[in-house]
């Protein structure tokens, strides 16, 4: 008779909010697959829990995957934990959860903290939905990304995590892209220096700025953007007459309204590329045909 995998999450600093049930199965496991066994011993130690550990992290989940289910199914039953809060949650786990759901392994959740939920439940911003981003994107392109996509989605709230030592920076991008947004930013939560930061991009930008410890501890945030609705005009605006508007204003040609439009958003009156060359270039011989 095979074993089971139980998903047991962990405090994110507050040792008292690890439960009963948690320790308990921790104890009657006959192994703990830990992101970090060396964090995860000083848990364990003190909860007086004396369960074998085995190394599960992000650089060894796909070695360690088969040997773990193979021991599942011989009849072990094995714990796996992260270093903080919940497995899967942008932390390991994924990998072997989905290797024992795939071999008919009964999957356990042993639910607790997490601190991307936490976030949501004390931002006080809109919550019935959200979309949990994980880590604030490090490559200025990325974030370009992210930040197009929010432009154009609906209004939503968004849960990223951030380092210390990038926090400052990414409220500084966050000011210029979203300058109405909402934030709550909170860190160290559940510890002793817990603190919540609240209000615009910007506002929250000066209060880090003023703080001198700001670069320490551990960021999670959530943005609440509004939708911005479009003018009339600008959703039934055709290529031509993108084309006919950047000719007039920047006293270019057809040729350069194109190259413009087609690598330049801020150059369209949507503040977005609107097509690819090629259509744009074929919006420039129906330009020509009416003159």
């Amino acid at each position: 008779m095979s074993g089971k995998l139980y998903v047991v999450a962990t405090p994110i600093g507050n040792l008292s909010d690890f439960s009963e049930r948690a320790i308990e199965t921790l104890r009657s496991v006959d192994l703990i697959a830990a992101e970090d066994t060396r964090n995860t011993i000083k848990l364990l130690t003190h909860f007086d829990i004396h369960t074998p550990q085995t190394a599960n992290h992000k650089f060894n989940e796909r070695q360690a995957v088969d040997r773990l289910v193979r021991e599942i199914l011989d009849g072990k039953s094995i714990a796996v934990v992260s270093d903080a809060g919940t497995p899967c949650i942008n932390d390991p786990g994924f990998i072997l959860v989905e290797a024992c759901a795939e071999a008919g392994i009964d999957v356990v959740g042993v639910p607790g903290c997490c601190a991307a939920a936490t976030v949501v439940s004390v931002s006080g911003l809109p919550s019935d939905s959200f979309l949990f981003m994980g880590f604030f994107p490090r490559e200025k392109r990325d974030a370009e990304k992210l930040f197009d996509y929010i432009a154009g989605n609906k209004s939503e709230l968004y849960i990223f995590y951030e380092s210390p030592k990038r926090i400052i920076d990414t409220m500084g991008l966050l000011s210029e892209a979203f300058p109405t947004a909402k934030v709550a930013l909170c860190n160290d939560l559940t510890k002793t220096f817990e603190r919540i930061y609240r209000g615009a991009p910007a506002e929250v930008l000066a209060d880090l700025k003023a703080n001198p410890n700001a670069e320490k501890g551990e960021y999670a945030f959530a943005m609440y953007v509004e939708a911005v609705e479009k003018a009339e005009d600008e959703s039934v605006l055709s290529l031509e007459a993108m084309l006919t508007d950047v000719c007039v204003k920047r006293g270019c040609t057809l040729k350069e309204a194109i190259s413009l439009l087609s690598t330049d958003k801020t150059a369209s009156p949507t503040g977005k590329i609107p097509a690819s060359k090629k259509e744009l270039y074929q919006a420039s011989l129906n330009l020509k045909e009416l003159f």
